[in-house]
């Protein structure tokens, strides 16, 4: 029996959207930094609080990906045994003494 490859979930579409809105976001971010009032310190504070929140956003992403991918390995497994068990039972055959 031939299983199929998991398909993508997202669209090209979805995909470029996220990059482009990612994109903005960071952008206008880094705009608003450079242009608040005071001096070089402040600006580079919040820049390292963005450095932060990005870096733990894409981990965040990574861990719900890694959880959902190891999740859809053990329901194919489980999958995969309950269909074996169903093939190899015989509901019609007698049980010998």
């Amino acid at each position: 029996m031939a299983t199929k490859a998991p398909s993508s979930r997202s669209t090209t579409a979805f995909l470029v959207q996220s990059a482009i809105s990612f994109g903005i976001s960071i952008i206008a971010v880094l705009w608003a930094a450079a242009h608040l009032p005071g001096d070089g310190w402040m600006r580079a504070f919040v820049l390292l609080g963005l450095l932060y929140v990005v870096t733990s956003s894409f981990t965040l992403a990574k861990c719900v990906r890694d959880q959902q991918e190891a999740a859809g390995v053990i329901n194919r497994v489980d999958q995969v045994r309950l269909e074996r068990l169903l093939t190899e039972h015989d509901p019609f055959q007698t049980q010998r003494p």
